[in-house]
C-alpha cells in the first residue's frame, strides 16, 4: 500500500490544474514477461562472434549486417507480440481517461503495449520508436510503415526468407527499410521521437511518475531534471534504487516506491480519483 503522505499529495494534484506526466521504461514491460534485452536474452551470435544488445541496436551494425539486425528485431517482435498488457498498463489507460487534457505518457519501450492497452497515440510519446513499424533506411521520406503481415517473426538462429527481404523494403522508393527504433548511436528528434514535445510537456508537469526505468538514456533524464528544476512532484516506482529514486527523494517533494508497478499504479490511480 502507498502511504498516506503520497495519497494526500496525489489528491492535491488531482484537484488542481497541473499536468500529469508518466515516464515508463523496461520495468513495466518486464512485468508482462518482456526481457530488457540488455542482458543475456538479447545476446546475438553473428558468425563466430557474440554481440551484446548495445552493439546490435546500432546504425553501424545495421549498415554492416542488415539481415542479422532484422533477424534480431523480428525475434524481439515475436516476444513482444506474445506479451499482454498488465494492470499497470491498464491503470495508465484509465488515468488518461480521467485526465484527458492533463495527461502525457512518455515511454522508452518499443513493444507497443501501452497502445495495445488503450492509451491514445496522441498522448503517448514513443520516444524510442515502435518495433512493429519500419521506415526507409535511406531516408527518402519521414514516413513510418507497419511491418508487413507477410514478414514472419523469427526464432533465434532462424534466417530471413527471400520473401522477408522483399517485404522489408521502403514502399516509396524500394530500398531497404529499417526498424523504427532509436539506436544507441543515434540522437533524438521531434518527428520520430517527440523530443521537443517531451520537453514542452516537462515544463508544465506538476506530477511526474517514473515507472520502471533506471535513467540510462538521455531524454528521460532531461525530462526528469526539468521537472525537478521547476519543483514538480516526482514519484519513482521501481523494484531497485536508481538515479531517479535519489532525485525524487532529494527534491523534498518526491517519493520512491520500491514495489512492482503493476501493484502500485492501480493504487496511484485510486488516490488520484478524478
Amino acid at each position: 500500500m502507498i502511504n498516506q503522505d503520497i495519497k494526500n499529495t496525489l489528491k492535491e494534484i488531482a484537484q488542481h490544474s497541473g499536468h500529469i506526466t508518466v515516464l515508463t521504461g523496461a520495468g513495466i514491460s518486464a512485468e508482462s514477461g518482456i526481457p530488457t534485452f540488455r542482458g543475456p536474452e538479447g545476446y546475438w551470435t553473428v558468425g563466430a562472434k557474440e554481440y551484446h544488445p548495445q552493439e546490435m541496436a546500432t546504425h553501424s551494425m545495421f549498415t554492416q549486417y542488415p539481415d542479422e539486425v532484422w533477424k534480431w528485431y523480428l525475434y524481439r517482435l515475436g516476444v513482444c507480440r506474445r506479451a499482454e498488457p498488465n494492470p499497470g498498463h491498464l491503470a495508465l489507460v484509465e488515468m488518461e481517461r480521467r485526465f484527458p487534457k492533463r495527461f502525457i505518457l512518455m515511454t522508452q519501450n518499443v513493444d507497443g503495449l501501452h497502445l495495445r492497452a488503450g492509451n491514445s497515440p496522441e498522448r503517448t510519446f514513443q520516444i524510442h520508436g515502435n518495433i512493429s513499424y519500419m521506415r526507409c533506411a535511406s531516408e527518402c521520406s519521414e514516413a513510418i510503415y507497419p511491418i508487413p503481415e507477410g514478414v514472419s517473426v523469427k526464432a533465434k538462429g532462424e534466417d530471413l526468407t527471400e520473401s522477408d527481404r522483399q517485404l522489408l523494403k521502403c514502399p516509396a522508393c524500394g530500398k531497404l527499410a529499417r526498424p523504427h527504433v532509436l539506436w544507441f548511436d543515434e540522437g533524438y528528434n521531434e518527428h520520430h521521437y517527440r523530443f521537443a514535445s517531451s520537453m514542452k510537456a516537462a515544463q508544465r508537469t506538476a506530477l511526474l511518475l517514473i515507472v520502471g526505468t533506471s535513467g540510462a538514456t538521455h531524454l528521460p533524464n532531461l525530462v526528469a531534471w526539468e521537472v525537478f528544476r521547476r519543483k514538480g512532484v516526482i514519484i519513482d516506482i521501481n523494484i531497485e534504487e536508481n538515479p531517479f529514486s535519489r532525485m525524487a527523494l532529494s527534491s523534498g517533494r518526491g517519493y520512491f516506491i520500491k514495489k512492482p508497478s503493476a501493484a502500485v499504479l492501480p493504487e496511484i490511480l485510486e488516490a488520484l480519483g478524478g
